[in-house]
């Protein structure tokens, strides 16, 4: 009798392909390693001064405090949240003293989410977008400039990434019916908000959150970023815009030409529409008090009064922030009559969405707490400190870009590497003597360089998708420009150091 149904040619058999961890396991491993390395480093520790900061030479060893591999692991997150700081430097939920966790700092990302979910659900950023498209319809080149431009000021303000794939359809279309490919839509999405991201001046998710951890302020370092945001920009457009006019001149030149008639079939058999609606005065209202908010976040944080200007300093950080958010989410909410239950129930889906970063960055500072409750981050300083006292300033701001461009790949999220990492770099660009700041700037333009090409980037995966721009022909047209983006974050750096 003949069997009915035959086994698979092994040859026939689905390959597993290998995905790349998740920020969370990335980091539950790293808290298990910490709490193994606790038994295996030395503990030790430095004097400090008034400021907090370690004195060079005076690094002595101490005896050792071991932490459980497993207990370490599940503690970590809970005490990287709510941990209190003691006298001794010891971090446990129930101790008396100072607020080391994070949960300042994850509330505000909360907060920030719900903020950004009620903006986008006015539908005030998409009509906004939607509006000058269509202003720019037979001069399609300047929607290049004009709309990267857009996008650089959203990543820059508050990190705008996913948002952008809402407008891959509407883009492409336009860039289609008016002689260009796909790939010139898509870079000019990707590359204007991701530019703007490398350059971030006030994002919260990668500058504030870094300077917190970093012991510096928003508004230190803010000229040096605003420089690399304005060059970076200039040079994303003009890149974007010498290879669009080149397949507007002969298609043949599009690296998707063999997509063009595909291309133009999917997304051009419904060309012509507004799926974003009429660009309203309500719109234009709620468009200005969400920049208001940022604007408002920015003079509160800048010490006014430690510059000498006769401005009223507010002295806030992430608590006064996170309120700053929150009424002014409240507030566009009420006036995009989104009534009080869509509000509330907005509100909440927008925190939502921010959840998974706001317990990476738990999690990332259970590191820290692990290698202080071990002693053993004076130490790792120390060792870092020998590897580097024979580094001039400038030699170490690059080495530092250098190092998180790995580690950014490592551990995609820039939360999650601005809490793990800040607490060791900040100090050791101490004993190097740079300031606190550049070392942000080295993190978030390393990290923003990075998130334009990486495979395991939601927006970078999800824009190529549908722009059916396949990730190595993405890598074949941007590189060049990845090279002139780190030229220019090294030159400011070291021009950063060398400057003051």
């Amino acid at each position: 009798m003949t069997q009915l149904t035959e086994p698979l040619p092994a040859e026939t058999k689905p390959k597993k392909k290998f995905e790349f961890p998740s920020a969370f396991t990335i980091l539950f491993l790293l808290l298990i390693l910490i709490a193994a390395a606790t038994w295996l480093i030395p503990s030790g520790s430095y004097d400090y001064n008034a400021d907090g900061e370690p004195i060079p030479g005076t690094y002595h060893e101490v005896p050792s405090n071991p932490q459980e591999l497993l207990k370490s692991a599940l503690k970590g997150p809970i005490n990287g949240m709510y941990g209190i700081e003691d006298e001794t430097g010891n971090v446990d939920v129930w101790n008396y003293g100072e607020l080391f966790g994070a949960i300042d700092v994850a509330l505000f990302v909360l907060i920030i989410g719900g903020f950004l979910g009620v903006t986008m659900k006015t539908g005030a950023i998409n009509a906004g977008i939607a509006w000058v498209v269509d202003k720019l319809k037979g001069k399609e080149k300047w929607m290049f400039p004009i709309l990267m431009t857009i996008f650089a000021i959203g990543g820059t303000s508050y990190g705008m990434a996913e948002e952008t794939l809402a407008f891959y359809a509407l883009i492409i279309t336009v860039m289609l019916a008016a002689g260009y490919d796909g790939l010139s839509a898509a870079a000019l999405i990707l590359l204007g908000a991701g530019i703007g991201v490398l350059g971030s001046t006030v994002n919260p998710f990668a500058t504030g959150i870094a300077s917190g951890f970093a012991g510096t302020t928003i508004s230190d370092g803010l000229i040096g970023r605003i420089i690399i945001l304005v060059i970076g920009t200039a040079l994303g457009i003009w890149f974007v815009v010498r290879y669009a006019e080149k397949v507007k001149k002969d298609p043949s030149r599009s690296l998707i030409f063999d997509q063009k008639a595909d291309n133009e079939k999917q997304f051009m058999s419904g060309a012509g529409g507004n799926e974003f609606g009429e660009f309203t005065g309500r719109h234009k209202v709620i468009l200005v008090l969400f920049f208001l908010a940022f604007v408002v976040m920015v003079y509160g944080v800048i010490p006014w009064e430690d510059l000498g200007l006769p401005v009223p300093t507010w002295w806030w950080w992430f608590p006064e922030m996170t309120a700053n958010f929150l009424f002014f989410g409240i507030l566009i909410g009420i006036i995009g009559r989104l009534g009080e239950k869509q509000l509330v129930d907005t509100f909440i889906d927008g925190a939502r969405d921010m959840l998974g970063v706001a317990l990476i960055i738990g999690v990332a500072r259970g590191i820290t707490v692990i290698m202080n409750n071990g002693l053993i981050t004076d130490t790792v300083l120390f060792w870092a400190e020998q590897a580097v006292s024979g580094l001039s300033s400038v030699a170490f701001i690059i080495v530092t870009y250098l190092l998180y461009l790995p580690l950014s790949f490592l551990i995609p999220s820039s939360s999650g590497l601005a809490t793990v990492s800040m607490p060791i770099m900040a100090p050791l660009g101490q004993f190097a003597g740079v300031p606190s700041y550049l070392i942000v700037t080295a993190y978030q333009t390393a990290n923003g360089l990075i998130n334009l090409v990486t495979p395991t980037s939601a927006v970078v995966m999800g824009g190529l998708a549908i722009a059916r721009v396949g990730y190595g022909v993405w890598l074949r047209f941007v590189w060049p420009l990845l090279l002139l983006l780190a030229v220019l974050t090294i030159l400011v750096l070291a021009g950063g150091v060398l400057l003051g």
